[in-house]
């Protein structure tokens, strides 16, 4: 009998199954030291203890995307371990703060299947939820990856596309515990920039860019626990490269947009994301975001705003499609997400 897990194939998968992820994991300030070793991270909130206590918290939180990597990571072996590409993201939320000391699981279930028409892959769309110790949930979001199949004479499932919100209504929002930006200190968060300073239909660029490298891309993918093939074996693509984990992009891209929204401090909201073109060892990432839309929250001081943020290879800023709707190929990532930020 087999002792080794080759992962599941698109045949494997099986409307309104749940998956329970292995391998919990303990988050400490390393998680947070390493990040930001790994990305130009340096949002107030998530920096300092004390910047975070003065808005209500009684700590900095992990970063919400560093929790985010941890969750993802532990779906990979029973998701996307033999995926060609992740796809896309919707219906993401932040529930509660991660702290040091915090021990994070996932589960995962099966809401959607389709298998594509060259009869060798399919795509399955999951909802996945992560947990703390507490087993209060702290994060859920779905996603679809397209995965291989192993049998290819396996017969095609019953097609199921579940209907996800396109876009995360405000009330959908959930605003952490205490917080209030009443007393927020601007001087000490790095810009003067408030809610109600951006308008709708604004864009930014973000000016700075970084240039990926293989070394780092490797440790940020083994410090989420990602096994992905794709990310690690180079001879698992024709092309002989290893992908960059999608993830690694949106932080990158998260972290440049402090220039310009140094104040977009919490990550609340995930209305959809996705991963425009492959990112390699080599490509140097810039970064440029729109302001969608904007809400009032019912936390003291806190205002909700609707951002888009577009990574690119180099590309010129403010540029997403061409004449025939696609996206251009400088184009690595399309996210639509809501953050919140002082009034």
């Amino acid at each position: 009998m087999a002792k080794t897990d080759p992962g599941r194939f698109f045949e494997h998968y099986s409307i309104g199954q749940v998956i329970e992820h292995a391998v919990p994991r303990t988050v400490s300030g390393g998680e947070r030291a390493l990040y930001h070793a790994l990305y130009p991270a340096r949002h107030a909130l998530y920096s300092s203890d004390t910047f975070a206590q003065a808005c209500g918290l009684p700590a900095a939180p992990i970063d919400d995307l560093a929790a985010f990597h941890v969750v993802f990571g532990k779906t990979v072996p029973d998701v996307s371990l033999n995926a060609v590409a992740n796809l896309g993201y919707a219906e993401g939320r932040w529930l509660k703060p991660v702290y040091a000391g915090d021990t994070l699981r996932a589960s995962s279930e099966v809401i959607g299947l389709k298998q594509n028409s060259n009869g060798k892959t399919g795509v399955v769309y999951v909802r996945t939820t992560g947990t703390n110790q507490h087993g209060e949930s702290v994060i859920e979001y779905c996603r679809w990856v397209m995965v291989r199949k192993n049998d290819l004479d396996a017969p095609a499932p019953e097609t199921v596309l579940p209907e996800l919100k396109k876009v995360l209504a405000p009330e959908d929002l959930v605003i952490p515990d205490g917080l209030s930006f009443e007393g927020y200190d601007f001087t000490l968060a790095g810009e003067p920039h408030r809610w109600g300073d951006y308008e709708i239909g604004e864009t930014i660029d973000h000016v700075d860019g970084v240039t990926i490298e293989e070394a780092e891309h490797m440790m940020a993918t083994r410090l989420w626990q990602n096994t992905a093939k794709v990310h690690f074996d180079a001879t698992f693509r024709p092309d002989g490269q290893r992908l960059i984990y999608g993830g690694h992009v949106i932080s990158m891209a998260r972290a440049l947009s402090f220039n310009g929204l140094a104040n977009a401090q919490m990550i609340v909201g995930l209305n959809g994301g996705a991963h425009a073109n492959p990112c390699f060892s080599g490509d140097t990432v810039k970064a440029w975001s729109e302001v969608l839309d904007k809400a009032d929250t019912p936390a003291p001081g806190v205002g909700a705003i609707r951002l888009r943020l577009v990574a690119t290879k180099g590309g010129a800023p403010f540029a997403l499609r061409g004449e025939d709707g696609k996206y251009l190929p400088d184009v690595l990532l399309d996210l639509d997400y809501w953050a919140l930020m002082p009034k």
